[in-house]
């Protein structure tokens, strides 16, 4: 269970209501420390993992006797000095050589851990690419290619771990221009032979070149680091603990509108209800054959028909024969 802590003044009130749940989270700080032995390959990683997370990341340069599934209190109490939410952890071993250990925290206290072992033979560091880095502060575009990581749970997991250790901060829009570097974690499908595949980790530069048409021509040029990893141990999360953790603050939920709603491609969609229309009122082509002639117009049209065949003269010559009429007895 999660301890609570009550407020004794007015001060530590406010900075326990600044930590509460936010609809919008603050971007996250990363913390990077090493144990009592680290391998060379290691460190490389560990800091070329921090340059892509600065300017919100912290290293450490001593040692520290710590081993994360054994005893966690160390971790969390870095976690709370340094205001941390997430932590990779750098150790070797002959049982677990090069080992990388990814921990989320909430609340300053342990959410869930995952271990990567990184393949020694295929690790390329940043500085044996010689091209142009990403500049400090951008967010990267990520993709994950391979089914494993939706239907195997542990690489599901490692991808949640993942996304949330590159995210970033939330915005509502991103300028194209940023959009300057990519990171590519890809898997195999699993085999009789190779359940658990390898995850290849690599990061590309982004190289706009003129196309002759209007939109231009983008290239990938690998910039490093290159890594190749081996899942090891996994600290699956509380339920509880997870559960109190993805809660939303009350009353700032985003409503959802009525007759708007948001298609699979993020399109808004509308309802719009009008009122029933006259068709009678539709103007249509005019056309003389297509035009109706009222009761009156008919009416009056006849009366001056009926006047005209009155007003004619008629002579004696003209008058009608009138029979005679037999008497009725």
């Amino acid at each position: 269970m999660l301890q609570t802590v009550k407020p004794k003044n007015a001060r530590s009130k406010r900075v326990l209501e600044a930590r509460e749940p936010k609809l919008v989270e603050n971007e996250k700080t990363s913390l990077f420390l090493r144990g009592t032995t680290a391998s060379g390959i290691v460190q490389d990683a560990l800091g070329d993992l921090h340059s892509l997370k600065k300017p919100h990341a912290v290293k450490f340069q001593k040692k520290n006797a710590v081993h994360p599934f054994e005893d966690a209190t160390a971790l969390e109490f870095f976690s709370r000095k340094n205001d941390a939410s997430l932590m990779v952890f750098a150790s070797h071993s002959k049982k677990r050589p090069h080992n990388l250990t990814f921990v989320r925290f909430f609340d300053y206290q342990l959410l869930d851990m995952v271990e990567l072992l990184i393949d020694g033979e295929t690790f390329r560091k940043m500085t044996d690419f010689k091209n142009a880095k990403a500049g400090i502060g951008l967010k990267p575009m990520i993709s994950f290619s391979g089914s494993i990581f939706e239907n195997n749970p542990t690489y599901a997991h490692m991808k949640l771990v993942l996304l949330d250790f590159f995210h970033g901060n939330t915005v509502s829009e991103v300028e194209v221009e940023a959009l300057q570097y990519m990171i590519s974690i890809s898997a195999a499908d699993p085999t009789d032979g190779v359940p658990n595949p390898k995850i290849h980790f690599r990061c590309y530069m982004l190289k706009t070149l003129r196309s002759g048409h209007k939109l231009p021509r983008v290239e990938l040029e690998e910039m490093g680091p290159r890594m190749d990893f081996t899942i090891g141990r996994v600290h699956d999360a509380n339920p509880d603990m997870m559960k109190q953790a993805m809660q939303k603050p009350k009353g700032q939920e985003m409503r959802n509108k009525k007759n708007i709603s948001v298609d699979g491609m993020g399109d808004k969609i509308g309802k719009i209800h009008v009122n029933k229309q006259d068709l009678g009122q539709l103007q249509t082509r005019k056309m003389k054959g297509l035009r109706k002639r009222g009761r009156e117009e008919t009416n009056e049209e006849d009366d001056v028909e009926m006047e005209d065949e009155d007003d004619v003269e008629m002579g004696d010559d003209d008058l009608p024969a009138v029979s005679p009429k037999r008497a009725r007895v």
